[in-house]
């Protein structure tokens, strides 16, 4: 195997192998613990038991990022490795990863790995693999590539919308008669992924309707005038359809993909909850 294109569990792409065999996309688990049950975010996670468990749960859940033996495993899997990790201001993933890089250099010192804060998660991480794959399929050489994923995530940009408040509240970020008031209300959390990599909510909005209107609105001022787009849901894809029917109709030249959320991104997004990137 010659490239490997390694993330944790917050992209929702699952693994796969290129036509030419030449590149393999991967990822390494995050665990969700959820009071006495952990849930392990791989191919054989059981996502609606997982979400059934989060809603029934009073207590706040958890999140254990993957550890540097598991990181290492995948780097030692190819000669050229490329990290892609969720935000390193929401997960030590990052740090896991930096330390595997140190011990699979000491094995093997002529193995090339980057590891990328990817300042994000979710269909951010998405796109980008997809990109990586192009730009390796062009034959750039290993730093090339690096450098391309670098600049890509400069440009891109990742803003939600959640239907439900149970984490927030279960979390103290709001009270639970706001958060009660909210959901009798029907309404959704909007919010973005600031630059530095933290998730910020900017504002509330009564309805699914209203959710999408946000979206584009947050698209338009940040100044998306086309290109490709991923949309990922928690177990929505009419929403997600609607999303992505709109987005076309305003931004002809669009590329839009979607895709369910992993465990990661569910437990962040719970259910009915949106997240795109572009």
């Amino acid at each position: 195997m010659k490239w490997s294109i390694v993330t944790d569990s917050s992209c929702d792409l699952y693994p796969s192998l290129s036509a030419d065999g030449q590149i393999q996309v991967t990822s390494v688990p995050f665990v969700i613990r959820v009071g006495k049950q952990e849930f392990v975010d791989d191919e054989r996670l059981d996502l609606p038991a997982m979400l059934d468990a989060m809603e029934q749960e009073p207590s706040a859940s958890q999140t254990a990022c993957p550890s540097p033996q598991a990181w290492l495993a995948r780097f030692q899997q190819a000669d050229r490795v490329i990290a892609l990790t969720i935000s390193s201001q929401l997960s030590g993933s990052m740090n896991s990863a930096l330390a595997a890089r140190e011990i699979a250099r000491s094995l093997d010192p002529k193995k090339q790995i980057a590891v990328l804060d990817s300042r994000s998660t979710g269909p951010e991480l998405a796109l980008c693999v997809e990109e990586l794959k192009e730009q390796i399929q062009k034959g750039l050489s290993f730093d090339a590539v690096v450098s391309h994923a670098m600049q890509f995530f400069q440009r891109t940009r990742i803003a939600f919308a959640l239907s439900s408040f149970n984490n927030l509240v279960k979390n103290g970020r709001i009270s639970r008669l706001k958060g009660f008031v909210a959901r009798k209300l029907g309404m959704w959390g909007i919010g973005i992924g600031s630059e530095q990599g933290t998730i910020q909510v900017t504002g509330k909005t009564r309805g699914a309707a209203g959710a999408v209107d946000k979206l584009l609105a947050q698209m338009r001022e940040s100044g998306f005038c086309g290109g490709r787009v991923m949309i990922s849901h928690c177990q929505n894809a009419a929403l997600a359809a609607m999303l992505k029917r709109k987005i076309q109709e305003q931004w002809k030249n669009c590329e839009v993909g979607v895709l369910p959320t992993r465990g990661l991104c569910s437990y962040y997004a719970e259910r009915g909850g949106l997240i795109v990137s572009y």
